[in-house]
């Protein structure tokens, strides 16, 4: 159970939480924050773990995700110093008041689920801050209107985003694992370390304490999630490459390259297969030229080789400039009579 005490007029806030990490502290701040209706100038919070990043008596820091709570609502945070109750007393004299007035007359319910509990929380705390004063007059809710609302400032127009941070270390094909999904990140950072920060809908990538890529989250276990710009531009060329696109190279070389290029896609199991084979021809025709690579592709053809094998072997023996090898006529037959020609089968 959460609860946050207004130091002024003992206005009470209180709600349940599944856990205790920094997203349930730092989304019950919010909650209270919002069940107030303003901005305080300072928070004093314990020196939980999950909100402090560097425990200390004198200057504890803070983790980035109370920085951002800090920064989104321009509240300060003076966590109170440890096993220093006095330094609080408004909200440990409200835990108890809450454990009173709330968890004891909730005792003997059952609750399935956290949003049941907390609407029935919610209901009590309005009898709770009603609750007349028995040495002052009036009750928190009149002492709040009075003392502490005038002194709060305006909520900021959105909803502060909860996020999640997490250390990842680049792998070396640019991307970092983040629930089993891999998210791509720009390839000068390989084998560094970065911060991921993690919300319902994005994950961002921080190096230095600079954004360098930002994605959509994804559930997708084992799969990848790449954008071209953070290729090397080597890994970035193939991948532009399609089978589309290189039939289409080779049909501006010529009629056998481009022949050559669609056996590669046809007679593979899968057309990236025939990929590596493609460039290496491309790089043959950077190495010969166009001319005697078409050159080279025919002679492949009509051997019935169209193979990179082939046509690098053609070219390295000089073979494209060789006349291609004539089909064989059909062999004319003598004159005899035995031998009927077209007109006997009319």
């Amino acid at each position: 159970i959460f609860v946050a005490t207004l130091g002024a007029s003992n206005y009470t806030y209180a709600c349940a939480t599944a856990t205790q990490t920094a997203a349930d502290w730092v989304g019950s701040i919010i909650g209270a924050l919002e069940y107030i209706g303003g901005v305080p100038r300072l928070i004093v919070p314990d020196q939980t773990r999950a909100l402090i990043a560097r425990p200390d008596r004198y200057e504890p820091a803070v983790n980035r995700l109370v920085d951002e709570l800090c920064d989104h609502y321009d509240v300060a945070v003076l966590p109170a110093r440890p096993a220093h109750p006095r330094d609080k007393p408004k909200v440990e004299v409200g835990v108890q008041v809450v454990e009173r007035w709330i968890l004891a007359r909730l005792r003997n319910q059952r609750f399935f689920s956290l949003a049941e509990l907390n609407r029935a929380i919610s209901e009590l705390l309005v009898d709770l801050n009603r609750r007349a004063f028995k040495k002052l007059p009036g009750c928190r809710a009149s002492a709040f209107d009075a003392l502490d609302r005038p002194q709060l400032r305006p909520l900021p127009a959105a909803r502060m985003v909860i996020a999640r941070f997490k250390r990842a270390r680049v792998n070396i094909d640019y991307h970092v694992e983040l629930d089993g999904h891999y998210y791509s990140v720009p390839h000068r950072l390989v084998r560094s370390e970065v911060e991921l920060r993690v919300t319902a809908t994005t994950v961002e990538v921080l190096a230095g304490h600079q954004r360098v890529a930002v994605h959509a989250y994804s559930n997708r276990r084992g799969a990848h999630t790449t954008l071209a710009e953070h290729m090397p531009a080597s890994h970035r060329a193939h991948r532009e490459w399609t089978p589309q696109r290189l039939i289409a190279w080779g049909e501006r070389i010529g009629a056998a390259t481009a022949a050559v290029v669609r056996w590669q896609m046809e007679h593979r199991p899968h057309p990236e297969q025939g990929y590596r084979a493609c460039l290496g021809l491309q790089r043959l025709a950077r190495q010969f030229g166009d001319v005697r690579l078409e050159a080279a592709c025919a002679r492949a053809l009509s051997i019935r080789s169209p193979t990179y094998r082939s046509v690098n072997s053609i070219l390295a023996a000089g073979l494209d400039r060789q006349q291609l090898p004539a089909t064989p006529a059909q062999a004319a037959l003598p004159l005899h009579d035995n031998v009927r020609g077209p007109d006997y089968y009319h």
